[in-house]
C-alpha cells in the first residue's frame, strides 16, 4: 500500500490501482487532504505504464464517501469559496481526465461530494442496500454540480426527487435507475469493481481513449457551467449564513452523541 497523504492510499495488484479514501473516522468526508491526494495520484496513476485501469472505493464498511467534510465547509468564509469549490472541481476534472478504466466500488454509502466522484467515474458497482444521494438542500446549499452529473444517468423527474429532496436511495434502487451499473454482495464489491476494470482494460487501448475523450468532450462544457453556476448560487447561499448555521447545528448535534 503507497500512502499519497492520510486521506488517499494507493495499492497495484495485477495492474489494477486501488485508490482508497482514507478517512474512516470521518466516514471518507473530502477534505483538502483527499483533494490534494487524488489531484497527485489520478495523474501520475494514468501516466504510469505498468498501471492498466484503477478502482476508485472507501476505507472501512460503512462509507465510500460521505461528501464534503462538514468541519472544513462550516468553517469557510465567503470571500475563500470561490477558491476552495475551485479545489473541489479541479479534484472532480482530475477523474474526468483519467484515459484509463476507472471504477467505484461503492463499499459504504456515498452521499453529496462522494456521489459525485461515483458519477465521474466510467462505471459504479454497489450493493444492494448502500445509500447515495445528494443532501446538499438538507444544509441550506443547491444541487448544483450533482444535479447536473445525475442528469447525464436518469430523467428530468428523477433528478428533481434527488435533488430537491435530498433523501438517499438504496443500491437496489439506484440500480434500478441506471446510477448505479452493477449490484453484487457487499463483500463482492471490490472484486466485481475490479473485474469490470479488468475488462475495460483488456480492450484495444486506442479505442477505449479515445472513447472516453469522446464522451469528456460531449460533456466538458456543460460541466464547466456547472462548476462556474456552482460558485454562483453557492455564494449566494453562504451570504445568508444559512448554510453554516445548518452545518454547525448538525456538528453539535454530532458531538453531542459521541
Amino acid at each position: 500500500m503507497q500512502t499519497i497523504n492520510d486521506a488517499v492510499q494507493v495499492s497495484v495488484r495485477s495492474g489494477i490501482a486501488f485508490v482508497t479514501l482514507n478517512r474512516p473516522g470521518a466516514m471518507n468526508a473530502i477534505n483538502a487532504d483527499m483533494r490534494e491526494g487524488l489531484l497527485r495520484s489520478l495523474p501520475a496513476l494514468d501516466a504510469d505504464g505498468d498501471v492498466k485501469a484503477l478502482v476508485l472505493t472507501g476505507s472501512g464498511q460503512r462509507a465510500f464517501c460521505a461528501g464534503q467534510d462538514l468541519d472544513e465547509s462550516a468553517a469557510t468564509e465567503p470571500r475563500g469559496l470561490a477558491g476552495w469549490l475551485n479545489h473541489q472541481h479541479a479534484m472532480y476534472q482530475a477523474i474526468r481526465d483519467v484515459d484509463k478504466p476507472i471504477v467505484a466500488a461503492l463499499n459504504g454509502f456515498a452521499m453529496g461530494g462522494g456521489f459525485q466522484m461515483a458519477l465521474l467515474c466510467d462505471l459504479r458497482v454497489a450493493h444492494p442496500e448502500v445509500r447515495l444521494g445528494q443532501p446538499e438542500v438538507k444544509v441550506g446549499l443547491g444541487s448544483i454540480v450533482g444535479s447536473y452529473l445525475i442528469s447525464l444517468q436518469v430523467g428530468h423527474s428523477v433528478n428533481q426527487q434527488l435533488s430537491l429532496l435530498g433523501d438517499p436511495i438504496s443500491g437496489a434502487r439506484a440500480g434500478e435507475l441506471g446510477l448505479v451499473n452493477e449490484l453484487a454482495a457487499a463483500e463482492d464489491v471490490l472484486a466485481r469493481a475490479a473485474e469490470l476494470a479488468t475488462k475495460m482494460a483488456a480492450q484495444p487501448t486506442m479505442g477505449l481513449r479515445v472513447t472516453k475523450q469522446r464522451f469528456r468532450e460531449r460533456t466538458q462544457a456543460d460541466f464547466d457551467e456547472a462548476c462556474r453556476a456552482g460558485i454562483r448560487y453557492q455564494l449566494e447561499s453562504y451570504s445568508t449564513g444559512e448554510p453554516q448555521r445548518t452545518m454547525q447545528e448538525f456538528i453539535a448535534r454530532r458531538a453531542q452523541k459521541r
